[in-house]
Parts: structure tokens; sequence; C-alpha cells
């Protein structure tokens, strides 16, 4: 089915989350960013378009059980699954998915739509399709080898792989359609909280390619236990962590998991010890970021000092 019959005939944002490295967090980043459009009042329909995982399909399902056992109205976006086991033949997949898009479309402002972990003609057109493409990445090589090759002496690069051709591909049909680049964004996802080597050579090779591909590349979820026991029960860092949400008492990495997915802040960094204690006492971290090194003496008032002035 070509491209130019698969866009809606109506105006939605086509957000599509993809990446042919299983294992990426695909799931959890399109559960999240589902979830942040509803709470900001906007009209989201959902697709997933791995129906034999059906990763994303669980997640919702269990967010609807998880709020009907806590008699809490959590916000459901309408959802479809969609995928290779469903039609026998390629091109019934695509005309269907299509149909599907454009019947969402006249309800819905924004489409989520998660991808296999694998190249398929369906997959295929749901990146022609995207609007926006979010491609989340794991902090390493390993994962890093699906955009990009590296020397293994400098880590510097050398060229491009698999899905950064297909992604080319893809944006290529749809500028040669309607005229519009869709936004690429790789997210750096399951980031250690510590600095390392590994971290500083995968950002400095995204860095380098985002420049020769085009893409944004910016940091995504911690690798933080908690974003995997929101699964079960179908929760986000994005709801309203409550007692009566969480089913129990929330917890500190309740808290902290909210971090991750705030662009703005009230301290100069929310980062290591002495930068949050500054803030804590004095008001400012004085542009601060971390605890090495020590940068004696401090000349910022703390607030008990401005208290005695008054």
């Amino acid at each position: 089915m070509s491209i130019e019959n698969a866009i809606p005939s109506r105006s939605a944002h086509m957000i599509v989350v993809g990446n042919e490295k299983g294992g990426s967090g695909k799931s959890t980043i399109a559960m999240h960013i589902a979830v942040a459009l509803m709470k900001s009042g906007q009209s989201v329909a959902t697709i997933d378009l791995d129906s034999r995982q059906r990763s994303f399909t669980h997640y919702i399902e269990n967010r609807r059980a998880w709020a009907e056992h806590v008699g809490r109205d959590l916000q459901i976006p309408e959802h479809l699954c969609l995928g290779e086991n469903d039609y026998p033949k390629d091109a019934a997949r695509c005309e269907a998915f299509a149909d599907a898009v454009d019947a969402l479309a006249q309800r819905h402002s924004f489409i989520v739509i998660d991808t296999p972990g694998h190249d398929s003609d369906l997959s295929r057109l749901a990146h022609s399709l995207a609007d926006t493409l979010i491609t989340p990445l794991n902090d390493s090589f390993v994962d890093f080898d699906v955009l990009g090759t590296v020397d293994p002496k400098t880590f510097s690069l050398t060229g491009t792989s698999h899905y950064s051709k297909t992604v080319e591909e893809a944006r290529h049909q749809r500028q040669l359609i309607d005229n519009v680049t869709p936004e690429w964004i790789v997210l750096r996802n399951r980031l250690s909280t510590l600095g390392s080597r590994n971290k500083r050579f995968v950002g400095e090779a995204l860095h380098e390619l985002s420049q020769r591909l085009n893409f944004r590349c910016i940091e995504g979820l911690a690798e933080r236990v908690i974003f995997r026991e929101f699964y079960p029960r179908g929760l986000t860092a994005v709801d309203d962590l409550d007692e009566i949400t969480l089913g129990t008492r929330p917890s500190m990495s309740h808290a902290v998991s909210y971090t991750h997915l705030c662009d703005r802040w009230f301290a100069s960094a929310p980062c290591q010890t002495w930068p949050n204690r500054f803030f804590v006492h004095t008001g400012t971290a004085h542009g601060y970021e971390n605890n090495d090194p020590t940068h004696f003496p401090y000349t910022m008032e703390t607030i008990f000092l401005s208290l005695i002035h008054i």
C-alpha cells in the first residue's frame, strides 16, 4: 500500500515509537507519552503494531484493570492492537492499519504508535506516517549498533546502520508526498545516574551521528526498578502517585521517578549532594553542578542569616 493512501484525511499528530532493537523501552515510553498528553487535555488514541509481544496492549489492559481495582478514574486512551498475526498478507495488514489510522484521526488529536522490534512492511508504513519519530536507545554500543558503527579503538563514528537507513528512507518518502520532514528524536533510555567512560563515548557518538542524520538526542528514563514496577498496574511516573492510586504508601522511588520527566526545575541542578544542599540552605546552587572539585570558600548567604537581618 502506498503512503499517499495511508496519510489520514484529517490532521492528527502521529507519534511513532520505533527501534528495530528489542528491549529498548518502546512500550514504556509510548505509555508515558500517551498518559502525559491526556493529562495535558489532549484526546489520544494508541496503536500497538506488535501483535505477538503485545507489551503496549498489556500495559493499557493492566491500567484499566488497576483503575477498577482501586476505584480511581485513570485516563485510558482508545486503543487498538493490530499486527502481522491478524492478516495473512502484507497488503491487507497495511490497508487495515491505514483505515484504522484514518478513523482514529477523525476523533483524536494525537495517535501514539508502538512498533515491533523488527523490520516489516507494516512498521515501515508507520514510520512513513510519523510526524514525530521517537527512538528509545539503551545507553550502550550494543544498542547503538542499529543506528551507526564506530571505530573499536577510538569509538569515533564510522558509518550508519540498517535502522538509520530505514528512517532516512521513510522521511524521504514523507517529504516527497506532502513536503513534511518528520522530527526524529533519539531518546537515551535507562541511563546510569553515575558518570562513566561508556556513557561519555556513547554520548559523543550520538552527537556526531545526530549532525549527520538530523535528529535530536535527549535523555530519557534512568535505570530505575520503579519503572518496571509500574507496568503490572498500568501506572506511569506522570500519574498522581498517591496512596490510593498506588495501593500502598508512596516511597522516595516514586517521587524520584517523576524527576526524569520534568524539563523545568526550581533548583540550579537536581544532581549531586552538595549542590542540592546549597539550594536547601541558600536558595541557590550558585552554578555548582557536582561534588568535585570542592569550591571553598562558599560565598552564598544562608536563609538563616537572611532571617537574622530581617
